[in-house]
């Protein structure tokens, strides 16, 4: 069956690179910026449910997000 919990964090994740590659406007941006914290959310409670090569796999999907995160448009 596998990890739920890993399973839905890794979905988070490529939901919220998604979003992020199409936010143009201010509204889009607003969700983009939510679906990075539900994918933070995500990989936080996966952490602590996952083996140890689980957990490798949830460190570069943390990487990710964070990069998502510093390449996130601005908007005023």
């Amino acid at each position: 069956m596998g990890n739920q919990l890993f399973q839905q964090a890794r979905t988070a994740v490529e939901q919220a690179q998604k979003m992020v590659q199409t936010a143009s406007t201010p509204e889009q941006i607003a969700m983009a910026t939510k679906e990075i914290s539900k994918a933070k959310n995500n990989l936080s409670s996966a952490f602590a449910q996952s083996t140890i090569a689980e957990k490798r796999q949830l460190a570069e999907l943390q990487d990710q997000i964070d990069n998502l995160e510093h390449n996130l448009p601005e908007y005023q």
